[in-house]
């Protein structure tokens, strides 16, 4: 054994020296890889929640397996919607809320946290934050299910469990704001015009009772009416009057008492038909004119009527659609406190720095070699 050790090393030496190339540009930087990821990478543990983000009025057509379970829980997903809370739960506004309310940079800034996956700024500025955080958590939105995955990676179980639990409920929050925002946008025309409608009557109503009031007549309907037949009465009597004058002056004297009474009697109704004849269509006050203009209120007051009760109609629909289109967010796995440590990857990332160094050492041999022999 001690003459074959430094044959043996002699072996090594030569193979190495033989094969520096391949050492140095594959096997030395896979042992610094697998240096670092086994003996100074800390753990990092994953919890992972999944949600749909659904609106109640929005049902698919066919839906089915999954899908169709989801809707039975409260109508179709949305993936437009499920796309801009993703977005939001990637943003600045999210990492900004997430720091205040659980302290973002100290937790990835742990004791046990390594030196190159840590975060390490005491104070970063807003974007290097967002920059890290956007590295520690996924947010994926199935294009079939419409589920939402969201992932949060750190270096103490209760930190991830306790990050994605914010961020739920920082993206339950976001849905509700546009909730409130697209409710009241929705319903905003729909009031205006109840309001404008609304103004409409009470000015039409405010002039009907000025009319009444100046014109002292609480409803010249009412008034034409029994002054129309006041005067046909009268008329009637007139009538009456008239034959019975007829009728005496053909057997009794001009002079006779009776004849002359019932001639003032017919002159007094005549100047009586007239005067109320001439109250109705004729003079300032007249019926007509009184008449015409409060009819000419009723009807504005009527149309004014019809478009509130439109508008207090289209106010109504207007609300009932919006609180249809209102989006909530329904869970469908909660999120979990990791055991595990499943960052990072170890095996996969020293496999992987192998085969891609190996596959750019080939590249490079297979261009050298070519040069060789152009050059030969």
């Amino acid at each position: 054994m001690s003459i074959a050790s430094p044959t043996g090393r002699a072996g090594l030496l030569g193979w190495l020296r033989a094969h520096r190339n391949w050492c140095l540009v594959v096997l030395l930087p896979t042992l610094v890889v697998a240096a670092y990821f086994t003996l100074i990478a800390a753990d990092q543990y994953e919890s992972e929640a999944h949600f749909v983000v659904r609106s109640a009025d929005n049902q698919p057509a066919a839906p089915s397996g999954l899908g169709q379970a989801l809707t039975l829980v409260g109508g179709a997903s949305s993936e437009r919607d499920a796309l801009l809370i993703a977005d939001y739960l990637k943003s600045h506004d999210a990492v900004g809320s997430l720091q205040a309310r659980v302290g973002l940079v100290q937790r990835y800034r742990r004791p046990e946290a390594d030196l190159v996956s840590r975060l390490w700024f005491a104070a970063p500025t807003p974007e290097q934050l967002q920059r890290y955080f956007d590295g520690k958590a996924d947010v994926d939105v199935s294009t079939e299910t419409g589920i939402t995955t969201l992932r949060v990676r750190s270096f103490r179980p209760a930190d991830s469990y306790r990050i994605i639990r914010e961020l739920l409920q920082l993206g339950e929050e976001r849905v509700n704001a546009l909730n409130r925002r697209n409710y009241a946008n929705a319903v905003a025309l729909s009031q205006r015009r109840v309001a404008e409608a609304e103004t409409e009557v009470a000015q039409v109503q405010g002039r009907i009772t000025r009319f009444r009031r100046d014109e002292q007549d609480f409803n010249p309907q009412i008034t034409g009416t029994a002054r129309t037949g006041m005067v046909t009465e009268l008329q009637g009597q007139l009538a009456v009057a008239r034959a019975q004058e007829a009728s005496m002056a053909a057997v009794l004297a001009s002079n006779s008492p009776q004849l002359v009474a019932v001639r003032q009697r017919v002159a007094a109704l005549s100047r009586q038909v007239a005067a109320e004849t001439g109250r109705l269509s004729q003079g300032p006050g007249n019926v007509a004119s009184g008449l015409g203009a409060y009819e000419g209120f009723k009807i504005r007051q009527e149309i004014a009527g019809k478009r509130l009760e439109i508008a207090s109609a289209a106010l109504v629909k207007a609300q009932d659609d919006a609180r249809r289109q209102q989006l909530f967010v329904v869970p469908v796995v909660d999120a979990n406190l990791p055991v595990r440590a499943l960052y990072p990857q170890r095996i996969k990332i020293i496999a992987t720095t192998f085969l891609a160094l190996l596959l750019v050492y080939g590249i490079g041999w297979l261009i050298a070699a070519g040069v060789r022999e152009h050059a030969a």
